[in-house]
This record gives C-alpha cells, sequence and structure tokens, in this order.
C-alpha cells in the first residue's frame, strides 16, 4: 500500500513539475493525486472504518486552511480594487531595483512575523504587481517575497504554523524563541538578498496606472487601514478567542464587507459591483485554490498512512547526529508539508528528552519553517505565490532555489554559532 500511493505521490509531484510540457493544471494534476492516494488507502486497509474518521480529521485542518486563503486573498483584492496599496507603493519612490529589492525583501520580512507567511506572501506579491510592470524583474522579487515570508515568520509564534504549533504544544516560548531565531532568520534572508543584488542593475518599469478614478482618498485610506488591520488583528483574536484563525479572517472579511457596502450606498450600480466582495471573490485565482486544496488532501494520505512518520524513524534510526536530521527534516519539507512532518517529530521526541525552548525545538522551527522556500510548492507562501503569479516550477528550481539553499545554510550555521556560544 505504502509503495503504491507513494508512486501516485511522485507521478502527481512530476505531472506538477512537468506542468508547461504536459499542458495539464497542476490543480487538476493535484486534485487527482490528493483523491486517488485516499482511494488507494482505502482499498488496501483492512480497517476501512477507521480511514474515514482520518480524512473527515485531515479535511478538517484543510479546510481551516483554504478558508483562510480564501478569506485573506479576498480582502487583498478588496483592498486592490480600491488603489489601497497606493498608500504604501506611492511613498517608495526609488526605482532603483537593487534599492527595491531589499525594501520589498525586509518589509515582507517584518510583515510576516506580525502576520503569518502566508497572508503576507499574498499582500506582497500584489503589492509588486503596482511596483513593476516586467515580468521577469517581477518574479524574481516575488522569489525574493517567499524566501523573506517564510524567514520572517519563523522567529515569532504566530509567524509560522509550524512555530505556532511547537509554541501551543509547549516546546518553545514566545521570548526565547523570539531571541533564538532573529538572527538565523534575518541571515536566511541577507544572504540571498545580497547575492541577487550583485546581479542587479538598472530601474523598474512602473506598470501603467489603471486606477478606479472615482475612488476618492479617505475610501481608499479606509479600506486598506481596514483590511491589514483585520489582518493585523487575527493573532490577537485567536489569542482572545482560542478560535482558529480562519474564524478571524471570516469575521474581518464580513467587516469589510459591511463597511464597503454603506460605503458606496446610493452610488451607480455599475461602480457599486466593481468595488464589491462579490466581484472580488469574483477575480481571486480559484484554480490556485483547488491546487492548494489537491496537495493537502494528497500530502495527508501521507500522513494517515504512516509515510511520513516512518520516514521520520527512519531519519532518527539511520543518522545519529541529531543536527544532521534536523537539517534533512527542513530539505523534506521543501517536497512535503512541514506541518505533519513536524507533528511526528513532536510526537517522536517527548519534554523528557527535550525539554521546553531545548535548542533541539528552535532548530526545528526554523529548519522546517525556512526549508520550504527551496522549491516552490515546499510552503504556503510559494504555492499561493505560485496560482497568483503562475510560477514555474523548474523556473523558480533554477533561479530561486539556490538563493534559498544558501540563504538556508546560513541561518542553520548562524544557529549552530549561537548554541555554542551560549552553552
Amino acid at each position: 500500500m505504502e509503495l503504491s500511493i507513494i508512486s501516485v505521490f511522485l507521478i502527481g509531484y512530476i505531472l506538477i513539475a512537468f506542468e508547461n510540457g504536459v499542458h495539464i493544471n497542476k490543480a487538476a494534476t493535484a486534485l487527482a493525486t490528493g483523491v486517488i492516494t485516499w482511494v488507494l488507502f482505502i482499498i488496501f486497509t483492512p480497517e476501512h472504518a477507521a480511514a474515514i474518521p482520518k480524512l473527515r480529521e485531515h479535511l478538517g485542518v484543510i479546510a481551516e486552511i483554504v478558508f483562510f486563503l480564501l478569506g485573506a486573498m479576498t480582502i487583498v483584492e478588496l483592498i486592490d480594487a480600491h488603489d489601497g496599496f497606493d498608500v504604501i507603493t506611492s511613498r517608495i519612490t526609488t526605482g532603483n531595483k537593487r534599492l527595491l529589492l531589499w525594501i520589498i525583501g525586509l518589509v515582507t520580512f517584518f510583515l510576516s512575523a506580525v502576520l503569518d507567511n502566508l497572508t503576507t506572501a499574498i499582500v506582497m506579491t500584489s503589492m509588486t504587481r503596482r511596483l513593476m510592470s516586467d515580468r521577469k524583474d517581477r518574479l524574481t522579487f516575488i522569489g525574493i517575497v517567499i524566501i523573506a515570508a517564510n524567514a520572517g515568520g519563523v522567529w515569532t509564534p504566530i509567524g509560522d504554523v509550524t512555530t505556532t504549533m511547537l509554541w501551543i504544544a509547549g516546546n518553545i516560548s514566545s521570548l526565547k524563541t523570539m531571541t533564538h531565531l532573529f538572527l538565523p532568520s534575518i541571515a536566511c534572508l541577507i544572504v540571498p538578498l545580497t547575492v541577487l543584488s550583485f546581479g542587479m542593475r538598472g530601474t523598474v518599469d512602473v506598470p501603467a496606472a489603471s486606477r478606479n478614478e472615482r475612488v476618492v482618498s479617505p475610501e481608499k485610506y479606509i479600506v486598506f487601514f481596514t483590511g491589514v488591520g483585520v489582518l493585523v488583528l487575527i493573532p490577537v483574536f485567536k489569542a482572545l478567542t482560542h478560535l482558529p484563525p480562519y474564524m478571524g479572517i471570516l469575521l474581518g472579511l464580513s467587516v469589510l464587507w459591511i463597511i464597503t457596502e454603506l460605503m458606496h450606498r446610493g452610488k451607480e450600480h455599475d461602480y457599486r459591483t466593481k468595488l464589491s466582495v462579490a466581484k472580488a471573490l469574483q477575480r481571486i485565482d480559484s484554480t490556485s485554490i483547488l491546487f492548494f486544496l489537491g496537495i493537502l488532501i494528497a500530502v495527508a494520505s501521507l500522513e494517515a498512512t504512516g509515510i511520513l512518520h516512518h520516514a521520520a524513524d527512519a531519519l532518527s534510526s539511520t543518522i545519529k547526529d541529531r543536527n544532521i536530521i534536523l537539517f534533512c527534516i527542513g530539505a523534506l519539507s521543501a517536497v512535503v508539508d512541514n506541518v505533519p512532518l513536524v507533528a511526528a517529530v513532536i510526537s517522536m521526541y517527548p519534554h523528557a528528552v527535550y525539554p521546553m525552548d531545548n535548542v533541539f525545538w528552535q532548530m526545528l522551527a526554523y529548519t522546517a519553517g525556512t526549508g520550504g522556500s527551496m522549491l516552490i510548492i515546499g510552503s504556503a507562501a510559494g504555492v499561493a505565490a505560485m496560482g497568483m503569479e503562475k510560477i514555474d516550477f523548474f523556473w523558480y528550481a533554477k533561479r530561486i532555489g539556490p538563493l534559498a539553499v544558501a540563504g538556508y545554510v546560513a541561518g542553520f550555521i548562524v544557529i549552530l554559532a549561537q548554541h555554542a556560544v551560549m552553552q
């Protein structure tokens, strides 16, 4: 059973990678891969009754991510429809590619620490579209956005789902995570930025303005700050209510929906419709959401069948050095989702062996959170950007992947050096 499921997963992975060659939309491949792996699980498992509850359990987690993605993308589209991102882009006056690269990278890094890497990637990808028209330049900048979003999300408990998992499980604390992981995380970004800067010349081509001239400044500011405020306050909502983040994003979307309905009440029907949430929902890329859904369902089958757990066990028994194991987990997270990987590692290493804030957990948070940048489908941020900008798998692997690897290794060396000094 395990061999057949792995084979289907690998075939699906290859078809996704060769999307441009086989001319099959990656969303269709991902959905087929996800469903077929579960069909094989049902066929070969002797306990059919146990498989369905596992599917429902995983689907509940997946639905949370999909609804969050749907809400965040709708809010971003609504802000964009009101030209809200002009609030920031109008203040970025430089056209120098090198300087702009550093500005976007650092803004993404710190924004991801406050929001989360997925939301930040969506917001910054949309903003990058506003800043440059040349697709080649834009894709390079979005590659840095993915690296920066994943690196920035690691050093706070709310910035990345795996760091949040370790925080909720009591493996790490807020203050020590921020102090121990900031330098490795910033190194993970600084190295790719520095390398890319050497070959960056000239100025960007700013796209021609396609503005809604009748959107007055107060409306633009209201929608922008309300939308961004909703995204920023989601961690606060989660902390106060203990409800999952998707509930906060849905509440925030409803608030913004009500505000925009009242704001445009009494205006012409065509104008009001163009700036409505209903229109924003039509503009979001639904195929990217379906691709995301299919990938998560496929990875869930690997976790439900115990394949990921067996892989973690094999790593632990084959490789005795803890640091090498953690490094390999980061590399593995570039291929499969880091959430089940971290869940498997948490179950394998109890608190009695590695207590709270042990360097093992800090290194796990770093490797699992940043390793996904090495491949475009290795992180939620990458998958979201891939869907929004139709980024080719091999283009990313060739142009951005080596930069991500260099940053990942640099951050890993920094965290090892920190531990050596603190001992």
